[in-house]
């Protein structure tokens, strides 16, 4: 029987040796060209780590192989580059490599500290409750990270909005004034003078 379908993995020759796993006798494999609206690919952020690291650690807890459990949250995440590091991972682990060295290849999702506590669950047989633990404490950096920047929109806003009302002033407001003052015929203090060279070089530059 003929059939035609789908497989995402991080090359071709990865392709062919899993339909070779699975005996499909392979006719015609090609890339699929990526489409012309919504191709672009969502990055891959700590959030995204956070949830593997939980699912994972969800998974060996219930007893699932740990090849298994990559297959099953690699095929089963919404971002196709979160789906081509878990699988690539998994790759990774079935020729034989460790999960910390598996991880260790991607030092930009996964830093050392990550890695160092993988290496240790390893070591002492409760990988599934350091990853537990790596879950939270990500978690917990997002949720801090959240909150610094929240705190930071109103005075960011502030400053945005003097800087942006200063000008104005310099632009528009102080040459009118220096006109009337330069009606007047008078000597100005220095730091009327100041100010009004200020704005002349704010005009003349900008």
């Amino acid at each position: 029987m003929r059939v035609k379908g789908q497989i995402r993995a991080p090359t071709i020759a990865l392709v062919r040796a899993e339909l070779r796993r699975q005996s499909i006798s392979l006719l015609k494999i090609r890339k699929k060209p990526p489409p012309w609206f919504g191709g672009i690919r969502k990055k891959i952020r700590s959030t995204d780590i956070a949830v593997f690291s939980r699912q994972l650690a969800t998974m060996m807890s219930a007893g699932v192989p740990l090849v298994q459990a990559f297959d099953i949250i690699g095929h089963g995440h919404d971002n196709p580059r979160m789906q081509d590091l878990v699988l690539a991972i998994k790759t990774d682990i079935e020729s034989g490599t460790s999960l910390t060295e598996a991880l260790r290849k991607h030092p930009r999702y996964f830093d050392e500290l990550v890695c160092n506590l993988v290496a240790a669950g390893e070591q002492a047989g409760v990988l599934d409750l350091l990853l537990d633990k790596i879950a939270t404490y990500k978690e917990q950096t997002e949720s801090i990270k959240g909150k610094i920047k929240k705190a930071l929109v109103y005075p960011v806003a502030v400053i945005l909005v003097a800087i942006l009302v200063t000008a104005a002033i310099m632009l528009f407001v102080i040459p009118q004034f220096e006109a009337l003052f330069t009606s007047f015929g008078a000597d100005l203090p220095a730091f009327t003078r100041l100010v009004i060279g200020i704005s002349d070089l704010m005009r003349q530059w900008w």
